[in-house]
């Protein structure tokens, strides 16, 4: 089961080392991740896509994550309204005559060219993971000669209401 992970951390040496390694040892394997600093100074945020095989070890993962000690706060948004993106460099073999036509496939992905050799040109389109594997695939007959994918980061839209906890009173 693919989650998508947020982790708001201390901006300091070894948290990624650290979160990854934790990881690593629960045998969760991380498709991708991103790092980035926030609007607050010294803090920084994190978004990992992970797969859990089993749905029970989702809430063991968001409590390892949160006993780390760096980490500020952890939300699991895979089942939540988010806005996600990543960036993708692809580049592909092209000949003059090549060019109009990947020009015309790459245009509806709101995709472009940032870079065009003799033989090659370099295209950089961003937007959800789905969008980037469609334009992969419809690249693939051209040649791609190198690619490169930053991984998707996240967060949730606007306010969201929040999830009820049950819970019992002992009398």
């Amino acid at each position: 089961m693919r989650r998508i992970i947020t982790a708001t951390v201390q901006n300091s040496s070894g948290v990624l080392n650290r979160i990854t390694g934790m990881l690593s040892k629960r045998a969760f394997n991380i498709e991708s991740i991103t790092v980035g600093t926030t609007e607050i100074e010294g803090i920084s945020k994190m978004t990992f896509v992970v797969e859990v095989p089993d749905p029970n070890k989702i809430e063991q993962l968001t409590k390892q994550l949160n006993k780390q000690i760096d980490v500020l706060k952890v939300n699991d948004i895979t089942e939540k309204a988010i806005v996600q993106r990543e960036l993708a460099l692809i580049k592909v073999g092209s000949t003059s005559a090549s060019r109009a036509e990947i020009q015309g496939v790459i245009e509806p992905f709101r995709a472009r060219v940032l870079d065009v050799s003799r033989d090659s040109l370099v295209i950089e389109v961003t937007g959800k993971p789905d969008k980037i594997e469609a334009l992969i695939d419809l690249l693939h007959p051209y040649g791609i000669k190198d690619m490169t994918r930053t991984g998707v980061t996240a967060f949730p839209r606007g306010k969201q209401p929040r999830q009820i906890q049950e819970f019992t009173l002992s009398v």
